[in-house]
């Protein structure tokens, strides 16, 4: 029952669909400008090296956009539950039947196609927390409301760190900025926020009693400043018992965690812990990219990626030959684009006639807004390495593909919104 204003060219959001081909286009002449050789140089479209791969998957993830816009715009609602649970098995097989690679068993497949059901996991994820969430009486102020929601986000995320993929995992809570536009209360940030900051000042100060300290003075400073009744004095206490206890088992977190995570948290606090051994990929990505200057060394013109001196450079740090060879103007041009398609996305989001498509739609702003600040924030030492691939930019089928299914389906149902039920309170 598809009828001809289902598929109207003209109602889809265009702006949108340039900005995600101008972010495409860029990352695979950066990829190939990441592995280029200049003794032995091959072209762009060449098979046997990354951008030629790259090329082949930019081809199918067309062949994908031309699929989803031409599917009935009811399809991903109605199939929303079952995509969820396809994915779920997909991730609970993953560790028995996935490959192995440098301690993580991320991907499944048959010979050389392989793919990675915790990046696909992503848009089921939205897609069903879209489908739950959907009637009007669904009430993220309310406890059992809360429930749900919360048990449709933390399943996948359950499975993604029995991978073991942290990063991968950690991309799922962007979900909550979504969960925040419905109506989930502001004390679940404050308390999150609290959380993150207090952690950071746990891992930045090396002897935990100063902490212990520190937060025992601002706890009775609160005291003071309130009403001196012996419930507040209770209250404030108890807070500051579960802060210092908090910080006190981060220890004990930090011992169980992979060798090679511990370190790249340190590196965040100091980079100059292991210049030559941990502190390699950060270091090396900052002078790639402070080299580049304002106008950057030129294309292909790049000491620093030439030379390999920055490993994965043409995945997760692919940021830095942006910087390195089209400097502060180039980097600046691509970060505008990715702020112009979260801005477009956050209008499309708002002008849905239905909660189902409102609420897909945020979550597709929540999980590019998070690869986006986290990839770069990576590059330039804000953040530990964590293996998060820059929407759109980075090499990679699964990546690739994954982010336009992701995209497409909400560029899909913005198209389709004349033709959606009002549904939204």
């Amino acid at each position: 029952m598809r009828g001809e204003a289902d598929i109207n060219i003209n109602r889809v959001d265009w702006p949108t669909v340039l900005i995600y081909f101008a972010l495409v286009i860029l990352g695979w002449i950066n990829i190939y400008a990441a592995v280029y050789d200049s003794q032995n140089a091959k072209s762009i479209f060449d098979v046997s090296i990354n951008s030629g791969i790259q090329l082949v998957w930019i081809g199918t993830a067309i062949a994908i956009i031309i699929v989803i816009m031409a599917a009935d715009h009811r399809l991903f609602e109605n199939l929303a539950i079952p995509i969820y649970l396809i994915f779920l098995v997909l991730l609970l097989l993953t560790p028995f039947i996935g490959k192995e690679v440098n301690g993580q068993i991320l991907s499944i497949g048959f010979g050389s196609f392989r793919i990675q059901p915790g990046e696909f996991a992503k848009f089921a994820t939205g897609l069903a927390l879209a489908k739950v969430m959907e009637r009007p009486t669904f009430d993220l102020s309310k406890g059992t409301y809360q429930l749900r929601a919360f048990a449709v986000l933390l399943i996948p995320v359950a499975l993604i760190i029995l991978q073991p993929d942290t990063g991968t995992a950690m991309v799922y809570f962007a979900l909550l900025l979504m969960f925040y536009r419905e109506g989930l209360p502001q004390y679940y940030f404050i308390l999150g926020f609290g959380m993150v900051a207090l952690t950071l000042l746990a891992l930045g100060i090396s002897n935990n009693i100063y902490l212990a300290i520190g937060i025992a003075v601002i706890i009775a400073i609160l005291i003071m400043m309130g009403r001196k009744t012996p419930q507040r004095i209770i209250a404030f206490s108890l807070i500051g018992i579960g802060l210092i206890a908090y910080t006190y088992s981060l220890d004990f977190v930090l011992e169980k965690l992979p060798e090679h995570q511990q370190n790249r948290i340190m590196v965040l606090f100091d980079p100059d812990i292991d210049p030559l051994g941990v502190g390699w990929n950060v270091t090396q990505s900052k002078i790639a990219i402070g080299s580049g200057g304002l106008l950057g060394k030129g294309y292909l013109q790049g000491t620093q990626t030439k030379f390999d001196f920055v490993p994965e450079q043409h995945t997760d740090f692919i940021f830095c030959t942006l910087g390195e060879e089209f400097g502060w103007l180039g980097s600046l041009v691509v970060i505008s684009l990715f702020v112009g398609l979260l801005y477009r996305l956050v209008i499309m989001a708002e002008r849905q006639k239905n909660r189902f498509s409102r609420i897909y739609g945020y979550s597709v702003v929540s999980i590019l807004l998070f690869h986006f600040m986290i990839n770069i924030a990576m590059t330039i030492g804000l953040f530990p390495v964590v293996g998060i691939p820059l929407p759109f930019f980075s090499y990679g089928g699964s990546s690739l593909w994954s982010f336009t299914i992701l995209l497409f389906v909400f560029i899909k149902m913005d198209s389709s919104r004349a033709l959606q039920l009002g549904r939204l309170n």
